[in-house]
């Protein structure tokens, strides 16, 4: 039976201990380089030295259009391979590296990090503990002089070649305020950085390659991607890896910070700050309803439900509407005779409509098409949200961490009930990996994630159409709401960017009055030394005087 992790609690899991076990798994450490064979040089020299068996990982190395081409060096793994990928761009050498790759952890590594010789299997541990893991190792930057391949491969520790080292300070202040990533409300997919994370083939998989339309951002955005697909994220101190020189992102935060939110806004709707326009569509919506019938859907029941969910104050949306689309026809000679006019009906009410998709469904059910979409609300045609009810439904899901919320709309006399359900797209992910033969899968949601039941009048759920009415007021004071609530998360982020220079500023500092002790004390000593032969010396003049009168 595989692990079942609650959220983002992986302290349920009990990985083996460095040296004291026998893995299985292969890992392919991928490297995408642009230049700097020196610095390649090294990574490769740490990556030879690795206590994890080297019959079980292959190194990767992407040549990213470097000029001179890079070559191997002679300290390197055996198992490593030079793959040439001429398109500009390391999302693009990224994904020319998963192409070629063949184990069942993919371990994605800067060309310009060294790896400590147990990291990798300080991650691989983790990853024999379950299938569905993210490990990101505890990387710092350093200034030092590079030294040489040789002495990367002979160092026991390269805190000795590579100290002194700044922390990822963001990274370290985000896992020491979230409890480890363990308190449900982490964001916890930030954690995903190319420079030193591993990650399951398989879940690499099911969340798709690198996007190669960004800019910046690229590593944010797979890391949401693979928590819509279930993945579990572990930061884990004892892979300890040392960046050589600083980050881009340390040297010109502001401007790159500018750059990667024009994107990943459109692309991660988790980043709510990101998104306080009040009426505008992103390509990955908050929230996707999915109006689903028995049968063939009627256009007026539809058509209340869709109007109503467009209608509400919850603007994040988009619809899909499932159906047996290919059988409605164009006008007819007797259309109002037509058996699947209702259908024609739909398709064109919302033919330019936006926010509204159809699925081909012949049972009236559909899966969910607009992508990573983190909920998804099914429900039966006819029935309608009132104009705050999805708003209220995902701040109960959101706050309570739930993986499925069941609405309870309606029970008939035979038992038989109707219900909608918001589900959490990560949580029904990690569930269709965990869940066993034969066992429902909202059971492994309920271990997961956690579920929970509302009655559908308590949350103003209707069968009948409604008319919008006050939406304006209502739409304008969320958004007003959600503009203060953007305003003050940015006003927070500021003050931790502050706490976090200032850290940096302390711990340099610390440093400095460290030497400056050192040096005190050398002082102290040629002090000490300098009296001693001046005591010394009068001595000897006081013994010469005295002998010279005798």
């Amino acid at each position: 039976m595989i692990a079942r992790v609650a959220g983002n609690d992986y302290r349920t899991l009990t990985p083996p201990e460095l040296g004291e076990w026998t893995p299985s798994l292969r890992v392919s450490v991928v490297v995408p380089a642009y230049g700097g064979q020196e610095k390649l040089d090294l990574a490769l020299a740490g990556l030879a030295r690795q206590t994890y068996p080297e019959d079980l990982t292959e190194v990767i190395v992407v040549d990213n259009g470097s000029d001179p081409p890079l070559r191997l060096p002679e300290l390197r793994p055996r198992g490593t391979r030079l793959v040439p990928c001429p398109v500009p761009g390391r999302a693009h050498a990224r994904n020319a590296g998963l192409r070629a790759a063949t184990g069942d952890v993919v371990h994605w590594l800067d060309a310009d990090v060294v790896l400590d010789r147990q990291a990798v299997e300080a991650h691989m541990r983790w990853h024999h503990a379950a299938p569905y893991l993210v490990v990101t190792g505890r990387l710092r930057f350093t200034p030092a002089p590079l030294p040489t391949a040789a002495r990367v491969a002979g160092a026991q520790d390269l805190a000795e070649l590579f100290e002194p080292a700044e922390p990822h300070a963001w990274l370290v202040d985000l896992v020491e305020r979230t409890s480890g990533l363990t308190d449900g409300r982490s964001r916890a997919f930030s954690l995903h950085v190319g420079g030193a994370t591993s990650v399951n083939a398989a879940l690499l998989a099911e969340a798709g390659p690198m996007d190669t339309d960004l800019v910046l951002g690229q590593d944010t955005e797979m890391g949401y991607r693979l928590a819509q697909a279930g993945a579990v994220f572990v930061p884990e101190p004892l892979a300890r890896a040392f960046h050589l020189g600083p980050t881009m992102r340390m040297r010109d935060k502001a401007p790159i910070d500018r750059v990667s939110h024009a994107f990943v806004a459109d692309r991660i709707p988790a980043y709510r700050w990101l998104r306080s326009h009040p009426a505008r569509q992103w390509k990955v919506p908050y929230l996707e309803v999915v109006v689903e019938s028995d049968g063939d859907p009627g256009y007026d029941e539809v058509r209340a439900s869709v109007d109503a969910v467009l209608a509400g104050t919850v603007p994040d949306v988009a619809v899909t509407v499932a159906g047996p689309w290919e059988r409605a026809g164009a006008e007819g000679r007797a259309p109002l005779r037509d058996p699947d006019l209702d259908l024609t009906l739909i398709l064109g009410h919302y033919a330019h409509e936006g926010r509204v998709r159809f699925a081909p469904s012949p049972d009236g059910r559909a899966e969910p098409s607009w992508g990573a979409v983190p909920y998804r609300l099914r429900l039966p045609a006819g029935w309608t949200p009132g104009e705050d009810t999805l708003a209220r439904l995902l701040d109960l899901a959101t706050e309570g961490g739930y993986g499925l919320v069941s609405v309870l709309l309606a029970e008939d006399s035979g038992r038989d009930i109707t219900v909608a359900r918001l589900e959490r797209a990560a949580a029904f992910a990690r569930a269709a990996i965990v869940v066993a033969d034969g066992e429902p899968l909202d059971d492994a949601v309920q271990d997961t994630f956690g579920t929970f039941w509302v009655d559908g009048e308590t949350y103003g759920f209707l069968r009948e159409a409604r008319t919008p009415t006050g939406r304006r007021g209502a739409y304008r004071a969320r958004a007003e709401a959600q503009a203060e609530i953007a305003r003050l998360t940015k006003e927070v982020e500021r003050l931790r960017g502050q706490v976090t220079r200032w850290r940096e500023e302390s711990g340099r500092w610390r440093r400095s009055a460290v030497e400056l002790r050192r040096e005190v004390g050398a002082l102290r000593k040629e002090l000490a030394a300098a009296r001693k032969v001046v005591q010394y010396g009068l001595l000897s003049s006081v013994k010469r005087a005295i002998t010279r009168r005798r």
